[in-house]
């Protein structure tokens, strides 16, 4: 119950302050974060949380179903067949020059084996803008920058998870080892995860359409809420996959029911930025003093680099020969954030019994606070740069090929 006292206390300050961390460098993320921390064992001592326990793994499982759940509702199947070309390079080079990249890190200088180095670099792969929400959710942004970093952070987090359980198995009692029995289980679940998260809203659409039944307009909002939670225990009780699920679902549902998308976005956001503040309070409290101890000086390092240098090199070198400006490359690269995919993966790791279980642990959880202190308190600095008067009359091709909608706004905004 403290725990719930304290959340409420926070998510009563963050509201309070959120027009404020609008315009400057705090960030409510942090304040989670920093609010989780201090009422754990490392300071106050008021809350009693390790990694193994419950409370830990169900509120992020929760807030990474619900952030992926959400995320997909944000895919437009039509503006990727139009712009694909940008969010494909960073997802099939920056992406992987990035996982390369921090395992070889994780091997040669903090002396990880290679499987659990992969592993590290799987887990820290995926980006979560969630923590730069002033780069995506301003209009002056170029819209071509905004949309790159919200597709590729939305599908970086499924196409990592394959690798991160394969990679577990491989790392498991016989290193090395991965037997086809494991090997078929996970196909299995992730198959099913997919095709739950596809037949599901094609099946929940197809009843809305019946006129018998009908559906109360002011009730359309939890169609889609239903069908999510409806996923997540399907999931559970069946072994599926349920984070490929809940974003596959997302998908699908602006795409047949654009409609119940619209009027559940509202409430779908609330209830997914509450999941997420839940999640990073829960995880502030294992930030102890001790995690922080337990971290050698050449994990310092590696966390310094995979901040600092892989992540903003391996997406430069994806968008060389594209068509951004210096500035919005730069952005990109910097806001390459880690977010709640990180947390959970690195939460399977830590329970998966493998040898160096622990040691990627911790190199995991002190990148991903470092990289939360980072990005979400350089955002609105950085977002400043793109004054909305510096794009307005600027030839379409000088910004994105989307510019109908943009253009307006900013006009607009003007």
């Amino acid at each position: 119950m403290v725990l719930v006292a304290v959340f409420g206390v926070a998510l009563l300050v963050a509201v309070l302050l959120s027009g404020l961390a609008a315009r400057t460098v705090l960030s409510t993320s942090l304040l989670f974060l920093a609010g989780g921390a201090l009422v754990s064992d490392g300071f106050l001592g008021l809350i009693h949380i390790t990694p193994d326990s419950e409370i830990v793994s169900v509120t992020a499982d929760l807030a990474l179903f619900a952030v992926l759940f959400t995320d997909g509702q944000h895919v437009s199947f039509a503006k990727l067949r139009a712009n694909w070309r940008n969010p494909a390079r960073a997802l099939g080079l920056g992406m992987p020059l990035a996982f390369v990249f921090m395992a070889l890190v994780a091997h040669y200088l903090v002396g990880l084996d290679w499987t659990t180095s992969f592993l590290v670099g799987a887990v820290l792969a995926p980006t979560d803008p969630v923590f730069a929400s002033a780069i995506v959710g301003r209009k002056e942004v170029p819209a071509k920058l905004r949309e790159l970093l919200n597709v590729e952070s939305g599908i970086n987090d499924g196409l990592a998870l394959p690798v991160v359980v394969l990679l577990i198995a491989a790392a498991g009692p016989v290193a090395g080892h991965t037997s086809e029995a494991s090997l078929g289980t996970i196909a299995l679940e992730l198959a099913l995860g997919l095709a739950f998260g596809i037949l599901l809203p094609l099946t929940v659409n197809g009843l809305v359409r019946f006129r018998l039944p009908g559906a109360e307009p002011k009730l359309q909002q939890l169609l889609p809420l239903a069908t999510g939670i409806s996923l997540y225990g399907l999931c559970h009780l069946t072994h599926a996959n349920p984070y490929l699920a809940a974003f596959s679902a997302g998908a699908v549902l602006t795409a047949t029911a654009p409609e119940a998308k619209e009027a559940f976005e509202p409430l779908g956001e609330a209830l997914a930025e509450l999941a997420k503040f839940a999640a990073l309070l829960v995880f502030g409290a294992l930030l102890t003093p001790r995690l922080f101890a337990d971290l050698t000086w050449q994990g310092y390092v590696a966390v310094v680099l995979a901040i600092f240098l892989i992540r903003p090199a391996s997406l430069l070198i994806s968008l060389v020969g594209t068509r951004f400006e210096r500035r919005e490359k730069l952005t990109a690269a910097w806001f390459g954030p880690k977010g709640f995919a990180s947390v959970v993966y690195g939460l399977l790791v830590l329970q998966s019994g493998i040898p160096q279980a622990e040691e990627a642990y911790t190199l995991i959880a002190v990148c991903i606070a470092f990289s939360i202190v980072a990005h979400s308190s350089t955002d609105v600095p950085i977002a400043r740069m793109f004054d909305v008067e510096d794009l307005v009359g600027l030839p379409d091709d000088a910004h994105d090929t989307n510019t109908g909608e943009n253009d307006q706004e900013r006009k607009t905004a003007v």
